[in-house]
């Protein structure tokens, strides 16, 4: 039998968070040389290279993605474990433990607002969120390393594991912008989108298609400046008066308060989905059936 050597997992596992052996080395309050050399004899025991040399830092290969994955969950298992026992926390009374991940494309506050059932169940689930692309998030399924994956489309690609799509909901789109751009756009819309500066997804996103569509149905064609394919960045150049930008209906007020920025229009006919990807045909685990029965009921109005 092959046995982990847990004090070379923890020496990668702080180097993969630093972001470099030196300053994990003082973290660990060792020798560079010995984390390094600690290192190495992981790669050689689990036969792959983990880390590989970038610039000045240190980068996680696909095969040390898997292993830093593994290595997350030991880890805050441990933290657990120890804080059971200096509390005496029975077994039936320890947080229900939610593993979730989120595609990057989701956005943050719908995310929010689909993961806080969770929060509310009695006792409340240890939530612990992933972020990632949609591929790396439905491979950790299978291993049962994550419950539940939360993506705005389903998976299509081949897969040697099979994977469940459960439609949470679905709902309009808002669209917003920032200081004097707002005012002008506001008037007249959505006809004043035309040639209007526009930040979008970008094309391998399902709201980008979405928006396409739309935008050809009311005939404008705004000036795309730019294309991001995580949800954050987009509103943070959205809330900077560069362009409009649109949002899933959810959240709205909270969204335009965060960033500063005006709701210049609505439009019901630009639907955004919502799915939990499962390696179950039935849900099981208490956190996702709540999600998934508050999205239906509430969230989306009975949509789902």
């Amino acid at each position: 039998m092959d046995w982990l050597n847990y004090h070379h997992l923890l020496y990668f596992w702080t180097v993969a968070h630093e972001g470099s052996i030196v300053r994990a080395a003082k973290v660990l309050r060792l020798a560079s040389p010995t984390v390094h050399a600690q290192i190495r004899t992981l790669e050689q025991n689990l036969g792959q290279t983990l880390l590989v040399r970038r610039g000045r830092g240190l980068k996680v290969t696909e095969a040390g993605q898997v292993v830093l994955g593994y290595a997350d969950e030991i880890f805050s298992l441990g933290r657990e474990l120890v804080t059971a026992v200096k509390q005496q926390q029975p077994a039936a009374d320890r947080p229900l433990r939610f593993n979730v991940g989120v595609v990057d494309s989701v956005p943050k506050l719908v995310a929010k607002e689909l993961l806080k059932p969770a929060l509310h169940l009695d006792p409340p689930a240890h939530l612990v969120v992933r972020e990632g692309k949609l591929d790396q998030l439905v491979a950790e399924l299978a291993p049962h390393r994550l419950d539940m994956v939360l993506a705005a489309h389903p998976y299509n690609a081949p897969s040697t594991i099979r994977i469940f799509h459960h439609r949470l909901g679905e709902c309009g789109v808002t669209f917003f912008a920032r200081g004097p751009l707002s005012a002008k756009l506001k008037k007249k819309f959505p006809q004043s989108l035309d040639g209007a500066p526009a930040l979008l997804p970008t094309e391998n996103t399902a709201m980008r298609s979405s928006l396409e569509s739309w935008f050809e149905s009311v005939g404008v064609r705004p000036r795309v400046l730019a294309e991001f394919e995580d949800s954050a960045l987009l509103k943070v150049f959205g809330s900077d008066e560069t362009g409009f930008f649109a949002m899933p209906s959810i959240g709205v007020d909270a969204l335009a308060r965060s960033h500063s920025v005006r709701v210049i229009g609505a439009t019901e006919d630009c639907r955004e989905r919502f799915f939990a990807l499962s390696a179950e045909r039935r849900l099981k685990h208490p956190a996702v059936i709540a999600i998934s029965q508050t999205a239906r009921n509430d969230l989306f109005g009975g949509t789902g």
